[in-house]
């Protein structure tokens, strides 16, 4: 009897002790829940710099003390849908999208709004969605600063090919109109203009292959992108024209930057994605504390005028290389000059 009562008053201590509050793990589910939960998903990382976005913006995250969701749509805009979908479900607090095609995302945006998700716009803005914030660099800019470098480089009446992203995409767009603007004021022809659909580096070779001869009668090349041009210099290279033909893209990436160097590529557009990356990480875990985010910009997406962190890119060329990407940290000096050492001892 007396052994039953002991064990009676034993039992009742331990269940009074064992309050919700110190139920071993208890605390910690407890912070888990409370951690800001951010999904991002990216169109592609077969274009170098997205690789670059994603670990600093991830890093900058984790040291606000947010955990990220990566999920890479490999291109197909069904799959970026289905991305959105499966964040949704998830319930996170913000979803951060590089749009490869606006309009079939504008349902799935809506629909995380009104679920209580904010939704960024990295890079390219998502048309129609409504999207609480969109941060980029300033792409018209982008535009001018190449058709300056051009312009510096040709003469009145010379012509100019435009081998574009695809046309679905805001940017694209934006980056045409800063382009053409320092072109046609500027004296020189645009002689033709292609559409690089879902940004596929293989459709803008097969584009300059069939234009064929005509190339000779080209005095420049504008890529949409550094992963273009490479494939547009490919061609030309196998015309043996590389060097001849004035070409210009953006993002730096260090294929880009070799060609630079090496006199295939005179110029691309360098857009510090570190600075994006962390702005965007930063503005992502404010949203998801509820805090307003100040803007001095704001971009119509054709419904809304959605606020606009906006940075500002720089012109590379071989002239300023060391200053802007060596010594910004951007890329190493032996990785840049790998093929033109001896322009390391300079």
């Amino acid at each position: 009897m007396r052994r039953a009562v002991a064990l009676a008053v034993i039992l009742m201590l331990l269940f009074t002790g064992c309050s919700r509050e110190n139920v071993p793990g208890t605390s910690q589910e407890q912070s888990e829940e409370k951690k800001i939960r951010i999904g991002m998903i990216f169109d592609t990382f077969v274009v170098e710099r997205w690789q670059r976005d994603r670990d600093v913006f991830v890093s900058t995250a984790l040291e606000l003390g947010a955990e990220v969701n990566i999920q890479n749509a490999n291109g197909s805009v069904e799959e970026q849908v289905a991305q959105m979908e499966y964040f949704i479900e998830k319930k996170v607090d913000v979803i951060v999208v590089v749009p490869i095609e606006s309009g079939p995302l504008v349902k799935s945006i809506k629909k995380a709004k009104e679920a209580g998700i904010k939704v960024v716009s990295y890079d390219r803005l998502a048309i129609g969605a409504g999207t609480d914030l969109y941060i980029s660099f300033d792409n018209e800019t982008v535009g001018r600063l190449m058709g300056e470098a051009v312009c510096s480089q040709l003469e009145e009446g010379d012509k100019v090919l435009m081998v574009c992203g695809p046309n679905s995409d805001n940017n694209v767009s934006l980056v045409e109109q800063g382009f053409r603007k320092e072109i046609e004021q500027n004296g020189m022809e645009i002689a033709d203009i292609y559409y690089t659909k879902e940004w596929r580096a293989e459709r803008a070779a097969e584009y300059m292959e069939q234009y064929g001869d005509r190339i000779e009668d080209v005095q420049a090349v504008m890529c949409g992108n550094d992963h273009l041009a490479g494939q547009v210099i490919r061609v030309l290279s196998e015309k043996r024209m590389a060097g001849d033909i004035c070409v210009v893209a953006q993002d730096a990436d260090l294929e880009a930057c070799q060609r630079i160097v090496e006199g295939t590529q005179y110029m691309t557009v360098y857009k510090p994605v570190e600075r994006l990356a962390v702005q965007a990480a930063v503005a992502a875990v404010e949203l998801a504390q509820g805090k307003k985010i100040e803007t001095e910009d704001f971009i119509d997406d054709g419904v809304y005028q959605v606020p606009y962190i906006k940075l500002d890119p720089v012109g590379v060329t071989a002239e300023n290389m060391d200053e802007t990407i060596i010594k910004g940290g951007f890329h190493l000096p032996e990785d840049v000059y790998l093929n033109r050492p001896e322009l390391l001892e300079r």
